[in-house]
């Protein structure tokens, strides 16, 4: 078993200066966090793999192709491989949980 604390994942993130933090690497999935701040820009580019987003915290809304929604606390969204997406519109600091599968290359 892996076991993870956000906030002890959050601090790791933020001491390494970057957006993301992947701390789960297994041979079908990776599993990472993401942050955004208020008001930041979102510079993802697609990816070759699908990916799952569950909002831990913060709002925003997120275009996924030609789709846009508002996502919370507890919102989940699926992004197929290959689809560009971005999160925009930041409102309040955004943390969200990142699942890639296959692993993110």
């Amino acid at each position: 078993m892996k076991a993870f604390r956000l906030d002890e994942l959050e601090a790791e993130r933020a001491v390494n200066d970057g957006a993301y933090l992947q701390f789960l690497r297994e041979r079908n999935m990776s599993v990472g966090l993401y942050a955004l701040d208020a008001g930041g820009t979102d510079r993802q580019q697609p990816h070759g793999q699908d990916e799952v987003y569950f909002v831990v915290s913060g709002r925003a809304s997120i275009t996924v192709g030609t789709e846009t929604t508002e996502v919370a606390r507890g919102g989940v969204v699926y992004v197929p491989a290959g689809v560009a997406h971005k999160f925009h519109h930041i409102s309040e600091d955004l943390r969200v949980l990142v699942v890639f599968s296959p692993p993110e290359s």
